[in-house]
């Protein structure tokens, strides 16, 4: 091998391992022999030792580079309950904010699905808490007695137009005015009355009423006369035979028998009540209604306005803020539905959309939930109501029935309770004779 060819090897090694030789390397410690030469020779200048910077090493220790598996779990366990969350409100957000598109009051609902996709947000499920109330000399109480406990009833209604509107049973509404229920409150509020008067005493303030009728209501007596503390004692049943036996000269026994008598007419006696003062009957605590698919959130209403014919079980409730939801967006029209009773034949369809036994079916784990049932008109309709088979029981009482074109037909308030499949149902013209401002109201609107 040539010296030239010798040198350029050398050459390309030391370029490839600089490390081994200190004439390329400015950062390698100077040789002993170096040394040597610096020190005998002062001439010579040092250099100054400088320290090689602490590098930092291009690769990392195989431990450190290990993951946390601990931190891997909480971050994924984060990622998941974001995505949950955001995946759940955006949900909540599309519910709400989804747009269905109002039916054409002349199209026919021809299947069932399409009549409950329609109307189902538009039937809600009633609550209603009643109980017993007095009104003594113009203070009105609420009695907080065994026999007067607080009672509540499920229904149904729907909404008729955009300001809170809604149609239901009068029964619903004021279940102490039906033909059933009359004579039994009657009874109770006249034996309450009378019991009130025989205990309450005209010293006990009127902020006492409440509390005093409730801590004595068991010295309280329904057989009471209107005078004395409640019994019916009578002084003439005894028989006085005593006087033959005093003679008109044995003043000491007279004296002495006169002396209780003296006593007894110094204690002050008690003025009660009078029953005239009294009033007791059954009153609304609260009523409110619950949307179809909400979370178990009640609407507070008002009751507006009752049928004046007895026999028209229909009612009006509003809520209170007099707006319907948003969420409604298809009302049951009553321009659409059918006012020639005599068009509807046994054997034509019959739909109902409600709540039959109120919370017990309603609420689910995912919110309230309306129901649909079918059946057929079973017998002509009299001028009131109609019959139809379509399985129903309490809770349902106030729903709309429809047609095979979804045209509300009725308003459902009665069934036989002993033979499922009957139900009676109001038909919808009487909605119009009963409460024509309703579609006055929607024409002034328009």
């Amino acid at each position: 091998m040539s010296k030239e060819n010798q040198e350029s090897n050398e050459d390309s090694n030391e370029k490839k391992h600089p490390e081994n030789n200190s004439q390329f390397n400015e950062f390698s410690e100077p040789s002993e022999l170096e040394n040597e030469i610096r020190d005998e020779n002062p001439l010579i200048p040092k250099e100054e030792v400088v320290e090689n910077p602490v590098i930092a090493p291009t690769h990392l220790d195989p431990e450190i580079n290990k993951k946390n598996p601990y931190k891997i779990a909480f971050f994924s366990l984060g990622g998941i309950i974001l995505l949950s969350g955001i995946s759940y409100f955006g949900y909540k957000f599309y519910k709400e904010n989804q747009k269905t598109e109002p039916i054409v009051a002349s199209a026919c609902l021809d299947t069932d699905t399409k009549i409950y996709d329609a109307y189902k947000d538009a039937v809600v499920i009633v609550k209603h808490r009643y109980g017993y109330f007095a009104k003594i000399k113009g203070k009105e109480i609420q009695l907080n007695i065994p026999e007067a406990t607080e009672e509540i009833l499920y229904g149904t209604a729907f909404f008729v137009d955009k300001n809170g509107n809604m149609i239901s049973n009068s029964h619903v509404l004021q279940p102490w005015n039906t033909l059933e229920n009359k004579e039994k409150i009657f009874t109770n509020t006249e034996n309450f009355k009378r019991k009130i008067a025989s205990i309450l005493t005209t010293d006990i303030s009127e902020d006492g009423y409440e509390t005093f009728i409730a801590s004595n209501w068991g010295n309280a007596s329904s057989e009471y006369d209107g005078e004395g503390d409640g019994g019916n004692y009578d002084e003439g049943s005894e028989d006085n035979t005593g006087e033959d036996f005093i003679s008109s000269s044995d003043a000491s026994v007279v004296d002495t028998l006169a002396e209780p008598v003296d006593i007894a007419a110094s204690i002050p006696q008690k003025e009660y009540v009078s029953q005239d003062e009294i009033q007791v009957y059954m009153k609304t605590l609260d009523i409110s209604v619950a949307l179809h698919d909400s979370s178990d959130q009640w609407l507070p209403c008002t009751v507006e306005k009752i049928a004046e014919d007895e026999g028209v079980d229909l009612g009006i409730l509003q809520l209170s803020n007099k707006e319907t939801p948003n969420t409604v967006v298809n009302i049951i029209n009553l321009d659409n539905s059918i006012t020639d009773d005599k068009s509807l034949h046994p054997g034509e369809k019959a739909v109902m959309i409600g709540y039959p036994l109120g919370e017990d079916l309603a609420l689910t784990n995912s919110g309230v939930k309306v129901q649909l049932y079918n059946g057929q008109i079973s017998k002509e309709s009299d001028g009131t109501k109609i019959q139809y088979s379509v399985t129903s029981t309490h809770g349902a009482s106030g729903a709309p029935v429809f047609n095979n074109c979804g045209q509300l037909i009725a308003v459902n308030f009665s069934g036989i309770d002993q033979i499922q499949g009957f139900n009676f149902g109001i038909v919808s013209k009487q909605i119009r004779s009963s409460f024509p401002f309703l579609i006055t109201k929607k024409q002034e609107t328009k």
